[in-house]
């Protein structure tokens, strides 16, 4: 039934789809630039037929919106203090079931100056691949693209992930951040 819905209605709201919904994997969300992300992507994993799980930060999780958010693969992320949440998706991602979860490696709709590294770490720890969704407003168009492992090279990782970055702009592209993480320039990542 919500394969159906989601369907219909991203074809009356005009959105074209495109590539195939992955099983398993880390699913990049990018650019992350409005609130509406988040029902654009659920759309598109309810019409491939997959249900998703997506990192939420924690103070979202507490408004009225928690419970909608929970039913719909929502996960409450204490941004300062990710490691019981992260440990625990690690543990069912090496179950052998399928497992897909969607984070917005960007971390927040604001433009910032670097991407954040969890989805990196979470794929090299699980062994799972990147599969990089977007979203592009100009176009009205939002899907799939390649997957990949990472090799543990973050810079040559990374370029391969601007260049399928670099037509996409988010529904408000003047909030998209460029994906780059801090390891590539040597700093340390700090919380948001």
């Amino acid at each position: 039934m919500r394969k159906a819905v989601a369907r219909l209605v991203l074809r009356l709201a005009r959105w074209r789809t495109v590539g195939d919904v992955p099983s398993s994997g880390i699913l990049v969300g990018a650019p992350h630039t409005s609130q509406w992300d988040w029902v654009a992507m659920l759309l598109l994993m309810w019409s491939g037929g997959v249900p998703p799980r997506v990192l939420i930060k924690a103070e979202i999780m507490r408004t009225p919106l928690g419970p909608l958010l929970r039913a719909n693969g929502g996960i409450s992320l204490d941004r300062k203090n990710p490691g019981a949440v992260v440990r625990d998706l690690l543990a069912e991602a090496k179950t052998g079931s399928p497992f897909l979860l969607i984070i917005a490696a960007e971390g927040t709709r604001k433009k910032g100056d670097y991407w954040k590294s969890g989805f990196y770490r979470i794929a090299q720890q699980t062994g799972l691949p990147i599969s990089m969704g977007f979203i592009d407003g100009p176009t009205r168009t939002l899907g799939f693209g390649p997957s990949f492992r990472p090799t543990g090279d973050v810079g040559a990782d990374m370029d391969m992930v601007r260049a399928f970055y670099a037509d996409k702009h988010g529904i408000h592209p003047q909030l998209r951040t460029e994906p780059r993480l801090r390891e590539e320039d040597g700093a340390t990542e700090r919380p948001a």
